[in-house]
């Protein structure tokens, strides 16, 4: 019992942080030997029955501690972080647990949640470095949601980034995916950018005489990693992985998707023919592509052209890209793109290549309508 209340004594002068448990313990030895008459505590049979009832509490402790009273279910967010043996300023590290693996909190202390591993391990981690289930959860419905969305385009991530549930810095997240992973572009949105951040050039207006106003805004790709996990991530994270071949024609717009329409063949080799999305190179525009290119490949010339190019357009992702039999013109690579009116309408838009031509494919009674094209 001295033993006890020694080291007891101990931790608390060294400023540890001391188990509750051990805490009760300690007071229920002092309670029943304070309830045992003096001449019974002297005696051996009253040593005996001492222990008989610490042998007894100890034994439904250890019952208690192998059943475990779980708080709550977390995840751990960050790359990786510590287990410590308890809240003090000296520890020890018991383990260590990574990004995504799942916790059951035990108990909580300052601004520490005391975890049990599935591995078994059992330690003390900030909580900073936790989310709960709901979060988890909303990852998961994401993934569900846009696990057979079509790839609009390919990316490689430049540094760390956190996948998030919604667009936005300060948004939930859990997963982190390491810089150079390749991830499947699927859908772009916007959101504010938070106070304290820099702001970033200002977009370029789309009416001519209509500077922009209004909150500074910032791109976000919806984007699936290797492993299936779909999430949000800062566009300007992401270099999109554009074949160097049609790149190069770009003139300083930005790539916002891009397919292959089919492959002609030259020599002994088959060179694909693209349909490519574009935009001016700024984020928050209130479309997710304005201009149409369709770059086929010249087969004397051993080059790329310019096939098709169309201006104005008020698009939205995702773009849909089949075949279709027409005909006397055989089956024909088919794109499907949809465009927003002014009245936030959307409507589909369809087009074919006969190699080199594109021509628009209009719905029985749609009249061919031609976008005014935006001054810059």
């Amino acid at each position: 019992m001295s033993g006890v209340a020694c080291a007891i004594g101990v931790n608390l002068r060294a400023g540890k942080f001391v188990p509750q448990r051990d805490i009760v313990e300690c007071s229920l030895i002092f309670a029943v030997m304070l309830l045992m008459p003096k001449p019974f505590r002297s005696s051996r049979l009253g040593w005996l029955a001492l222990m008989l009832t610490l042998a007894g509490f100890l034994s439904l402790q250890g019952c208690g501690r192998g059943r475990r009273r779980v708080l709550e279910v977390a995840y751990v967010s960050a790359p990786q972080a510590a287990l410590r043996d308890q809240v003090a300023a000296v520890y020890n590290r018991v383990g260590t647990v990574k990004n995504g693996e799942r916790v059951e909190i035990l108990e909580r202390e300052k601004r520490f949640a005391r975890v049990h591993t599935a591995s078994g391990l059992e330690g003390w981690i900030e909580e900073r470095f936790l989310v709960d289930q709901k979060t988890f959860d909303g990852l998961q419905k994401l993934t569900r949601d846009h696990q057979n969305d079509p790839v609009q385009e390919p990316g490689v991530l430049r540094n760390e980034t956190n996948l998030h549930i919604t667009p936005g810095r300060e948004t939930e997240h859990l997963y982190q995916l390491a810089s150079g992973a390749k991830v499947a572009i699927l859908q772009r949105a916007t959101a504010e950018k938070q106070p304290g951040v820099a702001p970033a050039p200002k977009p370029v207006a789309a009416r001519a005489g209509k500077a922009p106003s209004g909150p500074v805004l910032e791109d976000w790709w919806l984007v699936r990693d290797d492993q299936g996990r779909v999430g949000w991530v800062l566009a300007r994270m992401v270099d999109v992985d554009v074949p160097l071949d049609i790149a190069q024609y770009a003139e300083g717009q930005r790539f916002v998707a891009f397919f292959v329409l089919d492959e002609v063949p030259d020599g002994d080799k088959k060179v694909p023919q693209y349909v490519c999305l574009l935009t001016e190179p700024h984020d928050g525009l209130p479309y997710d592509f304005d201009q149409l290119r369709v770059f086929t490949w010249n087969v004397r010339r051993h080059r790329y052209e310019t096939a098709y190019r169309e201006h104005g357009l008020n698009g939205v992702l995702p773009v849909t890209v089949t075949q279709e039999d027409f005909g006397k013109e055989g089956m024909l690579p088919v794109f499907i793109l949809l465009v927003k009116d002014d009245a936030g309408n959307i409507t589909e838009r369809k087009y074919k290549m006969n190699t080199p031509i594109v021509r628009r494919v209009l719905a029985p009674g749609e009249v061919a309508t031609h976008p005014t094209r935006k001054h810059r």
